[in-house]
């Protein structure tokens, strides 16, 4: 077999590979993948283009979920799509590839998301706003974010163990960093004066570590349940710190 034959031998077969792919049905493909964490309904199209009724994993919930995979990523030996769906209210559009061991890159992520589908993994009982995001990069290994590059813009937020009114806004810029990844927070038009830092370690623990203060706004009651709290490093300020896992 000439060299010349080899050749048209090897562009058929990757011909035959790529139309595989390209034509291999997503329904078939999640059931194959059998992901206990995610659940998807009313699949149609392909692993290359298609869309989704309904997708959930983790408590968070999307409709009308599409996709459109980048093909230039596959010669980087991953499968990168561009991805968009419907929360119950407002909307969340990102690049997202797949690497080796099933590592998620999320790239030119923009959303407006409203605070309840994160109740669960959050673990905060009743937590009600409305969280608008951008990031460059956020990666997700193993089930926990091990970078993150980009801001949360929180409004109108309602954590009901804190008061059961609106606490206001608030603002959290991530950077990922050798020891982790950790963000500033601070307030926005939040009823109190607030200015910390969070920390997520690869132990999947948190620390936030911050400084508040009240404001003409704060209602009583939470002006109240502050005073509890450690004096600050100036006067009229509290300090707050709180710690567990995600």
């Amino acid at each position: 077999m000439n060299l010349r034959n080899r050749g048209l031998i090897l562009v058929a077969l990757a011909t035959l590979v790529i139309a595989l792919v390209i034509m291999f049905p997503a329904r078939v493909a999640y059931r194959l993948a059998s992901n206990p964490l995610i659940a998807m309904s009313g699949i149609e199209g392909t692993v290359w283009s298609g869309s989704a009724r309904e997708f959930s994993t983790n408590g968070v919930y999307l409709r009308d979920l599409s996709w459109d995979m980048q093909p230039l990523s596959l010669l980087g030996g991953k499968a990168a799509y561009a991805i968009s769906g419907s929360p119950v209210s407002g909307f969340f559009e990102s690049k997202v590839a797949i690497g080796l061991g099933g590592k998620l890159v999320l790239s030119e992520l923009t959303a407006s998301l409203p605070l309840a589908m994160f109740e669960s993994a959050a673990k905060i009982q009743g937590i009600r706003g409305t969280a608008s995001l951008q990031f460059e990069r956020l990666e997700i290994t193993g089930g926990r974010a091990t970078a993150m590059d980009g801001n949360i813009n929180v409004g109108d937020l309602v954590v009901p163990l804190v008061s059961r009114s609106s606490l206001g806004g608030y603002r959290a810029e991530f950077f990922t960093q050798n020891n982790g990844v950790v963000a500033s927070v601070e307030d926005t038009d939040g009823v109190i004066d607030l200015a910390g830092s969070l920390q997520l370690n690869a132990d999947k623990s948190y620390a936030f570590i911050g400084q508040i203060a009240a404001k003409s706004s704060t209602p009583d009651d939470l002006a109240r349940q502050m005073r509890y709290l450690p004096k600050g490093d100036k006067a009229g300020q509290r300090e707050i710190r709180l710690e567990g896992s995600f």
